[in-house]
Parts: C-alpha cells; sequence; structure tokens
C-alpha cells in the first residue's frame, strides 16, 4: 500500500474532527469530575529561635551538634561574623530535612540586610554571606498639615503600608531637603501642604532599607518651595534643586541636629538655668535626647576637641571665608573626629548629651565670623552652585519627568516655576524673559512644556 501524502492527511484529519465535532453538544462544557488537591511536604522544617541576653552562640548549639561539629561550623561562621559580636535578639535559623530529621543547615541573621547562611557539607560546614533580597517602587503621597508635620505625614494614609518608624524616616527626610528654606521646628504653619515622589528599597517585611526624595514640594504659608533630585554622574553624589535649576542647598545646615526643638535662642541677655544671673547667649539650644547625632554644619578642620568650660565637651570647627562653628555639652565625641580631621556637612561629630554647664540634655550651637558671634537663626548664608550649564539640557528633562510625578498625585494640581506676576516683573527688569533670569514655563502632567 502507497504511503498517505501529508495533504491525505490533512484532509483525513479535517473529516474526523468534524464528525466529532457533530456528535457532541457544543452547548456545554464536559464534566472531567473534580480535581483532587495535591498536598506536597515542605523540602524543610525550620526551627527558629532568638540569641537570649548573655546567651552564646555555642550554647545555642548544643545539643544540635556535637562539640567537633560545632567547631567546625564555628570555623565557616568567624569568616564572614564574629560569634562574639552577636548581640541579643539575633534570629537563627535551623533548618532540618523533615523525614530524616537531620540539620541541614543554620541561618543566622547578622543584620537586617545580611544573614550567613551556614550549609553542612562531607567536609564539614560550609558559610555563605546573603543580602537580604529588595524590591523597588516609587512612593507618592500628599498631604495638608492640621496640627504639627510629624502627624501629618504618620497619619497619611498613603503611608500606612509603612512601619511607623520609617514613617518618622520620611519626614527625615523632608527636613533635611528643605532644612535651607523653612525650619520644621518652627516655621510650619496649619494649612501648609506637601507632596513626594520617594524611590525606595524595601525588604521582604516590608521596611524601608534606603530611599530617595526624587521630587518634593512644600508650601509653607503661601509660598512654595520645590527640590527636584537629579545626579549627573549617577555616583549618588547629586544634589537638590529648585525649579530653575538652583541648589537648594546652603554653605551652611540650618541646623546641627535633625528634626528638633528649639529651648534657647541666641539672645543679649539671658538668665542662665545654673549661674542664677543674666548673661549673653551667644548661641542656640536644641533640646534632644542624651545620644542625638550631632552634625557639621558645613565642611570644615575640627581646631578643638575636648573639655572647654562651661560648654563642657565640645567641638570647633573652622570653615573657609572666616567662619567658625562651635558645638556644646556632648556626652561623647565621634571616635573619627579628632583635632585636624576634615569634616563634610552633615558628618556626625558626636552625640548629645549634658557635660559643662547644663540642666538637661541639649546641644549648645555657635556660630562666629572673623570672631563675631552671629545669630545662626538669622545669618544669611550663600547658595550652592546651580546646576551646571553642560548638563542643563538632560537637567530639563529629568526636572520635568520628575515634576510630573508630583502633578500625577490627585489634588495636587499643576507645578508651577514662575507666577505671571513674576514673569512680568522680570520683564520690566531686563526687557526678556530668557537668559538665566526667571523662565517662564508650566509644566503638564504629561511632561509636556509650554
Amino acid at each position: 500500500m502507497r504511503p498517505l501524502s501529508w495533504k491525505s492527511v490533512r484532509l483525513w484529519t479535517t473529516a474526523l474532527c468534524a464528525i466529532v465535532l457533530s456528535a457532541c453538544d457544543l452547548g456545554s462544557v464536559p464534566d472531567v469530575g473534580e480535581i483532587l488537591a495535591v498536598v506536597v511536604p515542605p523540602a524543610e522544617r525550620i526551627d527558629v529561635r532568638e540569641l537570649g541576653s548573655g546567651q552564646t552562640f555555642g550554647e545555642l548549639l548544643d545539643g544540635r551538634l556535637t562539640m567537633n561539629e560545632q567547631a567546625s561550623l564555628l570555623l565557616a561562621f568567624q569568616e564572614h561574623a564574629s560569634p562574639r559580636r552577636m548581640r541579643p535578639g539575633t534570629e537563627v535559623a535551623f533548618r532540618y530535612l523533615p523525614e530524616l530529621e537531620e540539620l541541614r543547615g543554620i541561618d543566622v541573621q547578622v543584620s537586617r540586610d545580611e544573614t550567613v547562611r551556614l550549609t553542612r557539607a562531607a567536609t564539614g560546614w560550609m558559610a555563605d554571606r546573603m543580602e537580604t533580597p529588595v524590591y523597588v517602587d516609587t512612593l507618592y503621597a500628599s498631604g495638608s498639615i492640621d496640627n504639627v508635620l510629624w502627624t501629618s505625614v504618620v497619619g497619611n494614609p498613603d503611608l500606612q503600608s509603612m512601619p511607623i518608624a520609617d514613617r518618622n524616616r520620611i519626614i527625615d527626610y523632608l527636613d533635611r531637603v528643605f532644612q535651607w528654606q523653612v525650619d520644621f521646628s518652627r516655621q510650619i504653619r496649619v494649612g501648609d501642604t506637601y507632596r513626594f515622589a520617594f524611590e525606595r528599597e524595601v525588604r521582604p517585611d516590608g521596611s524601608l532599607r534606603a530611599g530617595q526624595l526624587i521630587s518634593a514640594e512644600l508650601v509653607n504659608s503661601g509660598t512654595a518651595y520645590h527640590a527636584i533630585w537629579f545626579d549627573p554622574n549617577g555616583d549618588g553624589e547629586g544634589s537638590y534643586y529648585d525649579l530653575d535649576g538652583k541648589s537648594v542647598r546652603r554653605a551652611f545646615l540650618l541646623r546641627p541636629l535633625a528634626y528638633r526643638r528649639i529651648s534657647s535662642r541666641f539672645s543679649n541677655g539671658r538668665f542662665h538655668p545654673v549661674l542664677q544671673r543674666w548673661r549673653a547667649h551667644r548661641g542656640v539650644d536644641y533640646a534632644a535626647d542624651t545620644g542625638t547625632e550631632i552634625m557639621a554644619t558645613s565642611d570644615g578642620v575640627v581646631i578643638q576637641r575636648g573639655p572647654n568650660g562651661g560648654l563642657g565637651n565640645a567641638v570647633e570647627i573652622r570653615h573657609p571665608n572666616g567662619f567658625v562653628t562651635r558645638y556644646g555639652h556632648m556626652s561623647r565625641f565621634n571616635s573619627n573626629v579628632v583635632l585636624g580631621t576634615r569634616v563634610r556637612q552633615g558628618d556626625v561629630i558626636g552625640y548629645v548629651g549634658m557635660t559643662g554647664l547644663a540642666t538637661g540634655p541639649h546641644l549648645h550651637y555657635e556660630m562666629l565670623r572673623n570672631g563675631r558671634h552671629m545669630d545662626p537663626l538669622s545669618v544669611d548664608l550663600p547658595a550652592g552652585d546651580p546646576v551646571p550649564a553642560d548638563d542643563m539640557v538632560r537637567w530639563m528633562d529629568e526636572m520635568m519627568a520628575r515634576v510630573a510625578l508630583l502633578e500625577s498625585i490627585p489634588g495636587g494640581g499643576p507645578v508651577r516655576t514662575a507666577t505671571t506676576e513674576d514673569l512680568e516683573a522680570h520683564e520690566e527688569d531686563d526687557g526678556t524673559a530668557s537668559g538665566t533670569g526667571i523662565a517662564a514655563r508650566v509644566i503638564d502632567v504629561d511632561g509636556g512644556m509650554r
């Protein structure tokens, strides 16, 4: 018999299908019956324990491993971490084969972002250091301040999925960005508004590992302040600029502490609570808990570190252009900060205390120029460098995209770089709306510019 050709096979197949379909009731779905669930046993059983106070890692291993196995395991563990530095509460996960109840591995969480995985091998124990996986997303939020900024941010419905500690960190991020324009401890008013886009790295438990405000707006007493992140080199050393490309940074931080309450201001006559007499108070006091980090307010060189009379433990830093800053009543110093150390703006130089003439924990902060005391809260500080001219085209593209993120937040409305009144005033001054002055542009939600 001659074999069928491929064309014949196709014809016969088509005819057979037609016969089957004609015999079936196409109006109903065939019942294949109930599919039984497939139960798969877990690949391993995990027993999680926490290191108790005063307990050693070796004691946690007792009864689970022989002394020889413990020695091999600890030797492998020391390749990545020190068992002597494990703190109480450290999670240790013992992983067993469920059928044999044989210990196959141990996971030790040495930090929130790193775990040492110990695995049993034919020759003993092996160790690997694993980084906690994260995912990256962008968080959007906006709100109106009804009482204080802290309450508004912590209670913001857009942020309820975040742990409260991370919501506090958001406030710190906003404070660090806008600290040169608005003092959060004394200038925030009821009715002020904010909105921001925040790019973050999130751990599996939902906590924040790292984050970056990429665009933000704060309306304070009717004045809108903007901060757009721009990192032209992609090395993380970028900065924040307003909508016209001017730096929001200043040569000095407004405060040497994160968001804190002012307990005493600069004054030519203040009743001293310890000396019980009137005397000049040539600085600003910030109330804060003992151990709160103290930051250098500008780049400079440490010229004094140690006891300094009524200031107690103090640090003095010399800055360019004749500026000097002093930080008093510290509980302790940063061990990396010694005489002659060069510090950068924002570096931690010490910690709040109540050494010297102090009735409670606080920081006393002074600013001098050419030997003359200045009020740190009223001094007019120069701005940082604007967006470099060579990066202006890229800046405009990124700025418009990041402003569009702000405008996409419901209820926010458009973001404007200049009002009509600003433009008219600028035209009266120099007869033009171009050049390096105010740029008249309205940025729409879709990122367009007109």
